[in-house]
């Protein structure tokens, strides 16, 4: 046998048995196999592994039957607050939409800025789902865009999976950049996020292009569209790459998802109107024109959103000033765990799921809507949410009792380990494992984030760089995410189709991490 394996099989072994490196690994295999193989609904899958996690937890990693009790209790709070929260009024938010037959409106106007279906899609997915991404994130990018696309006649499984594919660049500088700040904390790098940030952005430089040819070659695979889709993607990568950079070297981590992504919009409207004059459409020629008060009124709903969340958001005082003044609506759920104290905290005046609930009822009530009409159609769509609240419910237990039983260091530590000094090529792929079994790109840097810079101090990399390619994996892995899957099916009214919808992702995320992995390997 090589003598590079006898000494892995031997350093494995000082750390961790062959059986619970097995055990550690069959909660992913189970996902992959339930959703993916045999094309199990979500809810189903999702309980099924959760069952099984529990018994692993419990008899191979001898996690204490109280401490598993309070673990699965912690991340049904985690998956409550404030991810499904954000779900249900996404949701809620689009529902208002066409029950106030706004959304018709909305409709009109994408068609009028190009009946071109590529400019389109990529518009609401790359430009709309960024800007979504980087103000709000969780799950918002992926519903609100996949849920308008079906509304201009686009097919549920198709508008799941570009939201998909496209809710993943964007990420890494999600929710105002949280990702890369909490794993510039965990490394010790506070000082430096801008040297973080910077290096996400270069190593996600190629897939600025790749991703948005993606989205639109999948729109229209005709070889005529080609030239244009190739040009499309070039200048939308290239503006997106430009003010990336600029704003992580800059600004930080907080404004490269919001300033690129309004750029990239810029970008895709203009370029949509050059196209539209050329080709002289005639069904653009017969678009509709609609009254400023029209257009105010059918744009209020995610306006209103989009103030609200800029509003409170770490790029003004506003937020801190709510807190330090208001401070009695801020609510913590506390859970000891392992003599360690675990926290959710929710405060109420700035969550971004009261956000867009106040920006729906709002602007619901702007577009003609009752109060009681509104309230009736929340109850409506809590009642349409039911599979996927079991389902994500599910996914952030499964995911707390990995990480608190020590499953996902084992997992973590066993490829860093397997791989030696090829690991820079595979440290993308470790974030990617994080993202898919938690739901969350922030989770996935504090799983894995010290484990990236440790590694980096002993191969002798940058442990910012390695530390950044955690983040950079993380972001494709959010295309195949359990989590965000049932996002994205219930965005598009197609629960129990997660399976047909992972195994449609599952190739282009392959794609993501390979590019991300040898982007990080060369600039090691």
């Amino acid at each position: 046998m090589n003598i590079y394996f006898i000494l892995l099989a031997q350093s494995l072994g000082e750390m961790f048995t062959w059986g619970e490196l097995l055990l550690a690994a069959t909660p992913v295999f189970l996902l992959i196999l339930f959703l993916g193989i045999l094309k199990m609904a979500g809810e189903k899958s999702a309980l099924l592994t959760l069952i099984v996690t529990l018994i692993i937890a419990l008899f191979a990693f001898h996690l204490p039957v109280k401490d598993t009790g309070i673990s699965v209790l912690y991340g049904i709070v985690k998956a409550i607050f404030p991810i499904l929260i954000i779900i249900l009024m996404a949701i809620f938010s689009y529902n208002v939409q066409v029950y106030t037959t706004k959304m018709e409106i909305i409709k009109e106007q994408f068609s009028s800025i190009s009946t071109d279906k590529c400019i389109q899609v990529l518009l609401l997915t790359w430009g709309f789902g960024g800007l979504l991404e980087g103000m709000a994130g969780f799950g918002t990018a992926v519903a609100i865009p996949a849920a308008i696309l079906i509304s201009l006649g686009f097919k549920p499984v198709f508008s799941a999976v570009v939201s998909l594919i496209s809710n993943s660049v964007a990420t890494g500088f999600g929710a105002v950049g949280t990702p890369v700040i909490v794993l510039a904390r965990e490394v010790g790098l506070s000082e430096n996020i801008q040297s973080i940030s910077s290096d996400l952005v270069i190593q996600l430089s190629v897939l600025m292009f790749l991703i948005p040819f993606i989205i639109v070659t999948l729109t229209d695979r005709s070889l005529k569209a080609l030239p244009k889709n190739i040009i499309l993607s070039i200048l939308v990568g290239s503006i997106s790459l430009a003010v990336q950079y600029y704003s992580a070297l800059y600004i930080g981590a907080e404004t490269p998802a919001i300033l690129g992504s309004i750029a990239s919009i810029i970008t895709i409207v203009l370029f949509g109107k050059i196209i539209s004059r050329k080709s002289k459409d005639s069904e653009a020629s017969n678009q509709k024109s609609f009254s400023l008060t029209d257009v105010l009124q059918a744009w209020s709903v995610y306006g209103l959103i989009l103030f609200l969340v800029i509003l409170t958001s770490p790029l003004l005082p506003i937020k801190d000033l709510l807190k330090s003044n208001f401070d009695f609506f801020q609510t913590n759920f506390n859970f000891k765990i392992l003599d360690t104290e675990k926290t959710v905290g929710i405060f109420w005046l700035t969550d971004t799921g009261i956000l867009i609930f106040l920006g729906s009822i709002i602007g619901g009530l702007i577009q003609g809507a009752q109060l009681k009409e509104l309230f009736k159609l929340l109850g409506k769509t809590t009642i349409q949410l039911r599979k996927t609240v079991i389902t994500v419910s599910c996914l952030i237990a499964l995911s707390t009792l990995m990480d608190v039983s020590g499953m996902i260091g084992v997992l973590g530590i066993a490829l860093a380990t397997t791989t030696g000094t090829l690991y820079p090529l595979f440290a993308p792929l470790i974030g990617c494992i994080g993202t898919f079994l938690t739901g969350s790109d922030t989770s996935s840097n504090i799983l894995f984030g010290k484990l990236q810079a440790t590694v980096a101090d002993r191969i002798g990399a940058d442990k910012g760089w390695l530390a950044a390619a955690n983040t950079a994996g993380a972001t494709g892995g959010k295309i195949i995410s359990p989590q965000s899957i049932a996002v994205a099916t219930t965005a598009c009214g197609q629960q129990g189709q997660e399976g047909i919808i992972m195994k449609k992702a599952i190739i282009y995320a392959l794609i993501y991490i390979v590019v991300a992995g040898i982007i990080v390997y060369l600039g090691k």
